[in-house]
């Protein structure tokens, strides 16, 4: 993943299980959630669920709603697009979208 101070690693990628999140400790001490979809794309996405500022969307439900990845709250059920961080079900509302490399082993 990429965040201020350059690119870290994270997991292996033999760690993410398509249709399964991942929660990671960014260096300044936020949350990513990381998916890996069954094509082998991965995105990291902020951990934490703007509604109710739970640490969850890591353990939420994945899925795609007109061809967007999304990954669904455990919580309340709002859907967060994986690729840009808008929720689909309030505009107004986003998580943020960390940019993540993929090392080949």
């Amino acid at each position: 993943m990429h965040g201020p101070g350059g690119w870290f690693p994270v997991c292996a990628l033999t760690a993410l299980t398509p249709g399964r999140g991942v929660a990671a400790l960014l260096p300044d001490g936020g949350q990513a959630a990381l998916f890996r979809d069954r094509t082998g794309t991965v995105y990291a996405i902020g951990n934490r669920d703007p509604f109710t500022g739970a640490q969850v969307l890591s353990r939420g439900l994945t899925g795609s709603a007109a061809g967007r990845p999304y990954v669904a709250s455990p919580l309340l059920k709002q859907r967060f697009d994986l690729a840009g961080g808008a929720c689909l079900d309030d505009p107004e509302v986003a998580v943020p979208v960390y940019p993540v490399r993929v090392r080949e082993a």
